[in-house]
């Protein structure tokens, strides 16, 4: 296996794995990124979703408009491919997870769809984008990697969306090696938290969840992962279910992140002002304002344990077979940018009621803070 695995780091001819490929969720932040990067190296692509992309479609690119779970459809546009990058999922965050019915429909149903289309019209490829969060649930994982960090027992997730990630994570793996004209190859990427130009939703969850950032505390880190290594990850990996990579990735499982780590919480700097950026956003009503804080105050119960433990993986395992060798970016930059382009200036007639909210959040945040470090 050794041997192999050296072999690996040989250059190949790029043109020879220049397919068709079908790109689920191309329509949202990472998969269109994927789609159009992909696009660009020469691939056919096929973009996927609900929703249509806020860019436009990049040459070498089609966009349908459906929902893998609607099976007709999803079989009709897969004619022809090669690969299928199965980025698609529902209920990260937000209103959504609440969702339950509808979170389980979409990652566990249409991933079911997904891995059937691919028998029925023989692909000989799956890439699928899972999350750190199938093996993480609040208990610290240091340095963890694939062979060591078991699943999380399906009763102890946190959310349903990570307990139905793992489940569908585990469907792509058992159906690796499935007969079709030849056989099925699949593997499994697990990223972290996603960030890059003009991704707010990872960065803008997880900021609300801490409230603040500083680099370099010894406290609770995590990996975090730029979205063009992320990107390439996902190519290598379908370069590595190909028999010129010796089907290396073929049911395997990797973590993907930038390689380092990043602290997690603290609870002092920038908390007024980014408290008050996040309560002035959701004044326009009093019912939208009472719907959203109750559901920071549920979301921020499920997840205060989370921030203060360490969860961070390895990538050896990406490095040794996929050649993922990841650039590096700055993640403080990114945040810094991200609290400029939130700046949104205070109305004068609503002032009262935003310094009075912003006093409930103080005084929530001080006793989340306080039941986060009991529970250490």
């Amino acid at each position: 296996m050794k041997i192999i695995k050296k072999a690996l780091s040989v250059n190949v001819n790029r043109s020879d794995f220049l397919w068709k490929v079908l790109v689920t969720g191309g329509g949202g932040y990472f998969g269109f990124r994927l789609g159009r990067d992909l696009a660009s190296q020469g691939f056919t692509v096929i973009l996927l979703d609900i929703c249509k992309p806020s860019c436009d479609i990049p040459d070498g690119a089609t966009f349908y408009q459906s929902d893998i779970r609607d099976y007709a459809s999803l079989y009709k546009i897969c004619e022809g491919v090669e690969c299928v990058f199965h980025t698609a999922a529902y209920g990260m965050s937000g209103p959504e997870q609440l969702k339950r019915e509808q979170v389980e429909s979409v990652n566990v149903g249409g991933t079911n769809n997904v891995i059937i289309v691919c028998k029925e019209r023989s692909i000989p490829r799956l890439v699928y984008t899972s999350t750190t969060n199938v093996v993480f649930a609040g208990r610290a994982v240091t340095d963890g990697d694939e062979a060591s960090v078991p699943y999380v027992p399906n009763d102890l997730h946190i959310d349903h969306y990570s307990r139905t990630k793992a489940i569908a994570e585990q469907m792509v793996l058992l159906a690796n090696g499935s007969l079709l004209t030849g056989r099925l190859q699949t593997c499994v990427l697990r990223p972290c938290g996603i960030y890059g130009p003009g991704e707010w939703r990872h960065l803008h969850r997880v900021i609300r969840r801490l409230f603040s950032f500083r680099f370099g505390d010894p406290n609770a880190k995590m990996n975090w992962v730029h979205v063009d290594n992320l990107v390439l990850a996902h190519r290598l990996a379908a370069e590595a279910l190909t028999i010129k990579r010796s089907c290396i990735a073929s049911g395997q499982t990797y973590f993907i992140n930038d390689g380092v780590s990043v602290n997690l919480f603290d609870c002092v700097l920038h908390l007024s002002s980014f408290l008050k950026l996040q309560l002035l956003q959701f004044i326009n009503t009093r019912e939208r304002l009472q719907i959203y804080f109750y559901q920071q105050i549920f979301h921020h119960l499920l997840q205060a344990r989370n921030i203060t433990v360490n969860h961070t993986f390895k990538i050896d395992k990406a490095r040794r077979e996929l050649g993922f060798c990841p650039k590096p970016y700055n993640l403080g930059d990114c945040v810094e940018h991200y609290l400029k382009s939130q700046q949104t200036p205070p109305n004068s007639a609503s002032q009262l009621p935003q310094y009075l909210l912003l006093l409930m959040g103080i005084f929530t945040l001080a006793l989340l803070c306080f039941l986060a470090f009991q529970s250490n």
